[in-house]
C-alpha cells in the first residue's frame, strides 16, 4: 500500500496530527476512541499546564493528576452534556455503556463517564473537529472552577458520616448524564 502524503502545516512541516481512516467514525470500536482520546486529553494537559510556565516537572505531574483522574473527567463531562449536539450525545452514551473493566480505586458509574468523556475527545480528534474540541478543551479551567464552587457548596452544607458511601462520596450523589 503506498504512503499516503500527510497535510502540512503553515511551516512546511507535515501535520502529524491529522488522522487519515478510511472507517466512519461508527465503525471504530467506542473503546478505541477511549483510548485515543485518553492520549489526546493528556497531551492537551500536559501542553495546557507547560503554557501556565510551570516549570517543575513534579507539579506538573501533581496536576496533570487532577486534570485526567476519573472523578475531574467525569464532571467535566456532567457540564458539557447541555452542550453537547446529537451525534456528540450519541458518542458520549455509546461511550458511558461500553463495556471494560475498570480500576477498583473509581467507583463504576464515575469510569464510564470518564471513559464517554475520552470516547468525545477521540470522535472530534478522529473526525477532525478541532475547533470543536479546542473550544471545550480551552474552557475546562472555566469548568473546574464552576465544579469547585459547588463542592464548596456542598461542604459548607454539609455531608453527615453515615450519608457517605465507599470512597466518602455521598449515596445521594446523582450519577445520571
Amino acid at each position: 500500500m503506498p504512503k499516503q502524503n500527510k497535510p502540512e502545516q503553515d511551516n512546511g512541516m507535515p501535520d502529524i496530527w491529522s488522522v487519515q481512516i478510511n472507517k466512519r467514525w461508527q465503525d471504530i470500536n467506542i473503546l478505541l476512541l477511549a483510548y485515543i482520546g485518553d492520549a489526546v486529553y493528556e497531551l492537551w494537559v500536559r501542553k495546557h499546564l507547560l503554557e501556565q510556565d510551570i516549570a517543575k516537572v513534579q507539579l506538573m505531574h501533581k496536576r496533570a493528576i487532577f486534570y485526567v483522574q476519573a472523578k475531574t473527567q467525569a464532571g467535566i463531562l456532567r457540564h458539557l452534556m447541555n452542550e453537547l449536539d446529537e451525534t456528540e450525545t450519541e458518542v458520549v452514551l455509546r461511550g458511558r455503556n461500553a463495556k471494560g473493566h475498570y480500576p477498583r480505586s473509581v467507583d463504576v458509574v464515575t469510569y464510564r463517564h470518564s471513559t464517554a468523556f475520552e470516547a468525545l475527545i477521540g470522535y472530534w480528534h478522529i473526525t477532525g473537529k478541532n475547533t470543536r474540541m479546542g473550544a471545550v478543551l480551552n474552557n475546562i479551567d472555566g469548568i473546574l472552577e464552576t465544579m469547585a464552587t459547588e463542592n464548596s457548596k456542598k461542604t459548607e452544607r454539609g455531608t453527615l458520616p453515615e450519608e457517605t458511601g465507599k470512597r466518602g462520596e455521598s449515596k445521594h450523589e446523582d450519577h445520571e448524564l
